[in-house]
Parts: C-alpha cells; sequence; structure tokens
C-alpha cells in the first residue's frame, strides 16, 4: 500500500510543474499498488490544480483520485492523533501532512509519493518521488 500526496497529483496534472517528469516516471509503480489518500488530500489537489488550470482541470484530478485511491476521512480521532504528531514535528509538518501520516500508521504503509521534502524528516517511511 502506498499513501499519494498532493504534490503526485498536482505534478501529474500540471506539464509545467517541475515535478511532471518525476510523477509520470513514479505513476507505472503506483499503478501496480494499493493506493490510499485522505479527504484533506483530495481537498489540497483539487484546489491546487483548479487555481493552477482551471475548475475543469480540477474536476479530472478528482475523478483520478476518487476512481484510483481509498480516500480516508480526516475524522475527529484521526484528527487528535494528528495534532499530536503535528506537535512533535513543531509544525515542519503541515497539520494535513499529519493527518496523512496517522492514515498512513493506521494502514502500515511505509511509502508515500511525493515531492515533498518535509516528508524525510519522518523515520520510518520511504517518499518516493
Amino acid at each position: 500500500m502506498i499513501f499519494v500526496d498532493s504534490s503526485y497529483f498536482i505534478a501529474m496534472a500540471n506539464r509545467e510543474d517541475r515535478w511532471h517528469g518525476g510523477a509520470k516516471r513514479l505513476t507505472p509503480r503506483l499503478e501496480r499498488e494499493d493506493l490510499v489518500t485522505s479527504d484533506l488530500v483530495l481537498a489540497e489537489a483539487v484546489t491546487g490544480v483548479g487555481a493552477l488550470l482551471g475548475g475543469k482541470a480540477g474536476k479530472e484530478t478528482y475523478d483520478v483520485i476518487v476512481d484510483n485511491c481509498s480516500i480516508e476521512v480526516a475524522s475527529p480521532e484521526r484528527c487528535g492523533s494528528a495534532i499530536t504528531m503535528y506537535l512533535h514535528y513543531d509544525g515542519t509538518l503541515s497539520f494535513a501532512d499529519a493527518v496523512s501520516l496517522v492514515v498512513m500508521q493506521e494502514f502500515g504503509a511505509q511509502r508515500i509519493a511525493s515531492f515533498d521534502a518535509d516528508f524525510d524528516r519522518v523515520r520510518g517511511i520511504e517518499r518516493l518521488a
């Protein structure tokens, strides 16, 4: 299982993104795996793509995520765990990233598809980029 971060989805959608080539190279590997993400990542990705490329592109990103990933909700329990993790990293990870880590822990996922180097601070996970 691989957790997929918004930076991957944004890079895939935007040909001008500096990580677009890396996202394209990573895609075949992701196609062979079970993928999980969060509703916060879904919101970040759709909003990010829509702001850059317009609403239609944002909707296409939404469709890709919904069709290919299990989407986990940032429940109050997960948010409670995430705020503890957020404090552990003293704000150097976003709250959404902390929720991502909580979901990863719950699923036993040790790999994340992301171009966000902030995840390199986290022991026990491998960032696929």
